[in-house]
């Protein structure tokens, strides 16, 4: 007798880790692995949250209705094109369970986010990554490797992990070049904290037709990572073709409660934005500054290169991790000599620069 085998294809995947979050013998943290807020949640969130308290019996609304309301209101979208996960994670399976299966292809950029290629292979479809120049997704490269197989293409913009971004222009050009019938997939994780005027998060391209799709969170400027909340915005059918799949209930009431309230914190959100527009460039000329090679970002982390370096980024990702500070290892993500920094607080920030300059002396 033969034990119960998983479909061909799912042992090859190699499972998803998360940042890490602890160090052995260590008792103060400086976590800067996952590219949370150092502001932490609103506390008009926090105050969402505890008042649910009382209420954990009862279903959440399955269809996220008064959520869906909400994101729309604030960002003049209509709300039955909204539709909200588990987390962006949660839509991008849903989006590959949708389009792409045995025999097709997901086409995403080389160092773009690793559950995209994990969520292909999952459904039973061959992930396809694209070269890039200069850590940027490559319009031409992308296309380049479209072939009647491809059924979707994801790009993060900006991209996690390398903080670059294409402008509106490259983007569009992108749809341009696709076929109809591939649903290009604009992941804009990192949009809120993009301060450029050739970037936008993919509305438009959403309105201009009827195969993109622009995804969002309230993991990252909002600080509700915790709580797994994720919408999209995309055209009449998609929503429709992912409204039959997804969980019955797929947003916990608890979540629902904190993302309204985060959303209606302008205040607070602002200040992870400003926060973020003070310490970015400033982290960044700090750790150059050291020798080290700094990817540019727009968003609330930096790509840190040791490249040449005679002391490289595993043995300085352990020896922050000594001191307490926890970076985020990038072989998987095929930048064995890299390490990403999330923008902390202003005393993690200096116990980065501090430990880089320990480690390098």
């Amino acid at each position: 007798m033969t034990a119960p085998r998983p479909r061909p294809g799912i042992l090859d995947i190699t499972p998803y880790k998360g940042g890490e979050s602890a160090a052995e013998g260590v008792a103060l943290i400086r976590k800067l692995s996952s590219n949370e807020t150092p502001l932490g949640p609103s506390p008009r969130a926090v105050a969402a949250f505890n008042a649910m308290a009382g209420k954990l019996h009862r279903y959440p609304d399955g269809n996220s209705t008064e959520l869906r309301r909400a994101i729309g209101r604030r960002h003049g979208l209509d709300p039955d094109r909204i539709i909200c996960g588990n987390g962006s994670d949660d839509l991008i399976a849903l989006l590959s369970q949708a389009y792409a299966g045995p025999g097709d292809e997901v086409l995403y950029s080389q160092h773009g986010f690793l559950m995209y290629p994990i969520s292909a292979m999952a459904h039973g479809a061959t992930p396809v990554p694209a070269p890039e120049s200069d850590l940027t997704a490559n319009v031409d490269a992308l296309l380049a490797r479209v072939t009647p197989r491809t059924r979707l293409v994801f790009l993060a913009n900006p991209n996690n992990p390398t903080g670059s971004y294409l402008p509106a222009s490259e983007v569009k050009r992108l749809r341009a070049g696709l076929p109809p019938h591939v649903l290009l997939v604009i992941d804009a994780a990192y949009a809120e904290y993009v301060n450029r005027n050739d970037y936008t998060p993919g509305i438009d391209l959403v309105d201009a037709g009827e195969n993109t799709v622009m995804l969002r969170t309230f993991s990252k400027i909002y600080g509700l990572a915790a709580l797994r909340v994720g919408w999209a915005y995309a055209p009449a059918a998609v929503i429709d073709v992912l409204q039959r799949i997804r969980g019955a209930f797929n947003v916990n009431a608890v979540a629902h409660a904190a993302a309204i309230a985060a959303l209606d914190d302008i205040a607070h959100v602002d200040a992870a934005r400003t926060h973020n527009d003070i310490w970015l460039p400033r982290l960044t000329r700090e750790v150059a500054a050291l020798g080290l090679g700094v990817a540019p970002s727009v968003g609330n982390f930096i790509l840190i290169r040791f490249g040449a370096q005679p002391k490289d980024a595993a043995a300085a990702d352990a020896f922050l991790a000594s001191r307490g500070v926890l970076l985020r290892a990038m072989g998987a993500y095929g930048l064995p000599d890299c390490l990403r920094a999330t923008i902390g607080t202003e005393e993690e920030n200096r116990a980065v620069v501090d430990g880089l300059k320990a480690f390098l002396a």
